[in-house]
């Protein structure tokens, strides 16, 4: 499958100033910030109040604001007092949490920082807006309550932190779910569809999370009862010819030369759902060196110079950054979200100047980049793998009376009616591609692969584990992950699950995720055995289902786009099945412990 190159027209055509501050310029097509997230929101109200509120507050109105707070480890806690008659509307954002109140004068403030998860309070004369780290989902990232202090007065308290979940607790009474200004009939006791965000600021209709086909069967794993067609959309990609194929070059310079007294602007900014661009704008003869470590990017700028600064909270994918001098190297530090390797979580290009003399060098923050790069023709086979002694009902091969080839089933998740997850790929499509090119590696290595599906066709799942007929030594199950909209940007990565169906079934799920780890440079979500999945577990042989990736991230499905990084997890799969068959973790072997990657090469 090639990539398909999604192109904002804004990032295509227009100019790129190397100043923040420009008159009569164009918008900057890296100046970007997140789309319009239209979230339900929850109305809440401590005493009956009057249908329309007045058009302006009476001298006596109560006062809201100045809040309390208070930090422990990562969870910051905000309190604000509630004064008789005040309603207030909670709204969860993208980028923190927003209250909208009634009945009160809010008192105007702009704090810097309240704690760790809380990096501004601003409050206009209309509503109160904390800004967190990262985005708040409808229960996710925060809870709300409300309670009785000993004087009788009543108080609502927000907290906020990563791990944290819960949203507007059952405390926030007369709660009413609204959509788009419109109040839904009654209060549902539990919130059962999500809003998507779109690019569009017209605001949209609330979408439910859309299920599977009520009539297939059940035991599927917990993201393909999901589709995310009415998720986030596709981050931005860069326009340029190689793109992301190519691999992350460290070190260069800008062609020209070098300008005496050549300074550097701050850092242009764009800000799209998962993903956060950062564009210096360097001047002729300028080099540059990255270096990916930890929780950081290092830029390490000679022939320009800039004065010493730094912004802090920028989005969940950019922490913070800052220009610091040292000696003649101007230094410009990422502080990242997530670690930095050579391989994950960034891209960079040198694009050349749309306008003026400056050179365009653009990193792209994610923790969700991988690997897609094209492999070597080296690392595009697999070493063979010897025949099996002949089992009892097993097909004999026509030149060998007691050996034959080792059999393995590898099933392409969903097909025909069923598609499977739904958003920037269809599951089934891709679950099939890939396992057209494990069974083309696993063949050419002296396997007998065989595939539950070779076409766009609908199968059972009951009926997929009969497949593996006896003397079959290992099923493994390829399916692409999905979650709600308003989770997606929480999700990314790659796991594997297994059931024990068979005591070898972990040692399989394990090989497998460490060879396709390897391979693509991805997050590895570890193993998973939670659910009971009836491929797995109506499965006589070692078994496994992987889940190669999100399809409803909005940089993970790109990944899942292109024919590189398809590759990459094809030939992780089939490495990880060749270490499995070489090592015992077989039907009829006993398994023996395996390195990662160690027999699969």
């Amino acid at each position: 499958m090639l990539r398909s190159v999604i192109l904002l027209s804004s990032f295509l055509v227009m100019a790129t100033p190397h100043t923040l501050a420009q008159t009569n310029a164009q918008p900057d097509p890296f100046q970007r910030s997140a789309p319009t997230q239209n979230t339900p929101v929850l109305q809440t109200t401590q005493t009956p109040v009057a249908q329309a509120a007045p058009p302006s507050l009476p001298a006596q109105a109560p006062s809201f604001g100045s809040p309390r707070t208070s930090s422990d480890s990562s969870t910051t806690r905000v309190v604000f007092d509630l004064p008789t008659g005040v309603a207030y509307t909670l709204t969860p954002t993208f980028t923190g949490l927003r209250l909208d109140v009634r009945g009160a004068r809010i008192t105007p403030a702009v704090t810097a920082r309240l704690g760790p998860s809380v990096t501004e309070y601003r409050a206009t004369s209309t509503n109160v807006l904390l800004s967190t780290p990262f985005p708040l989902a409808l229960s996710d990232g925060w809870r709300a309550s409300e309670a009785t202090l000993a004087s009788g007065s009543r108080v609502l308290i927000l907290e906020f932190g990563p791990t944290l979940s819960g949203g507007a607790g059952s405390t926030l009474k007369a709660g009413t779910l609204k959509v788009a200004g419109v109040a839904a009939p009654a209060p549902a006791p539990a919130v059962t569809a999500v809003a998507p965000v779109t690019a569009s600021a017209k605001p949209q209709p609330l979408v439910p999370v859309a299920k599977q086909p009520t009539n297939l069967p059940a035991g599927l794993p917990p993201g393909d009862t999901l589709t995310s067609g009415q998720g986030l959309p596709a981050a931005p990609i860069l326009p340029s010819a190689p793109d992301q194929n190519t691999p992350n070059v460290t070190a260069g310079r800008v062609p020209g030369s070098v300008q005496a007294g050549a300074t550097l602007a701050q850092p242009r900014l764009g800000k799209n759902p998962g993903q956060t661009r950062v564009v210096l704008d360097l001047p002729p003869g300028t080099g540059y060196r990255i270096v990916p470590g930890g929780l950081s990017l290092r830029v390490e700028l000679t022939g320009v110079t800039a004065a010493p600064q730094e912004s802090t909270d920028v989005s969940p994918e950019l922490r913070s950054w800052r220009y610091s001098q040292e000696g003649g190297t101007l230094v410009a530090t990422l502080v990242t979200g997530t670690p930095m390797s050579m391989r994950r979580g960034w891209h960079v290009q040198l694009l050349p100047p749309l306008a003026g003399d400056r050179s365009r060098l653009v990193l792209d923050l994610s923790p969700a980049y991988a690997d897609l790069t094209p492999l070597p023709a080296a690392q595009r086979q697999i070493a063979a793998v010897p025949p099996v002694p002949a089992t009892r009902g097993t097909a004999m091969l026509a030149l060998s009376a007691s050996y034959v080839q080792p059999r393995v089933v590898i099933d392409p998740g969903h097909g025909g009616k069923d598609p499977g997850a739904v958003g920037i790929i269809v599951e089934k499509e891709v679950n099939l591609e890939i396992a057209r090119r494990v069974q083309t590696l696993l063949r050419a290595a002296g396997v007998d692969a065989v595939l539950t599906r070779a076409n766009d066709t609908f199968i059972p799942l009951e009926g997929r584990p009969a497949i593996a007929s006896p003397g079959t030594q290992l099923f493994v199950s390829i399916h692409v992950n999905s979650t709600e909209p308003y989770a997606a940007l929480r999700n990314y990565g790659i796991e594997t699950w297994w059931n024990p169906n068979h005591p070898l079934s972990s040692n399989l799920a394990q090989v497998l995720q460490d060879n396709m780890v390897e391979m693509t440079g991805a997050v590895s979500r570890g193993l998973k055995n939670r659910t009971s999945l009836s491929v797995l577990r109506n499965s006589r042989v070692p078994a496994a289902l992987v889940e190669v990736g999100f399809t409803s991230h909005p940089i993970e499905g790109q990944n899942l786009l292109d024919s590189n990084y398809l590759d990459r997890l094809a030939v992780g799969i089939a490495r990880g099945i060749r270490q499995a068959l070489v090592t015992g973790i077989t039907a009829s072997g006993s398994g023996t412990p395996v390195a990662a990657g160690g027999a699969g090469k």
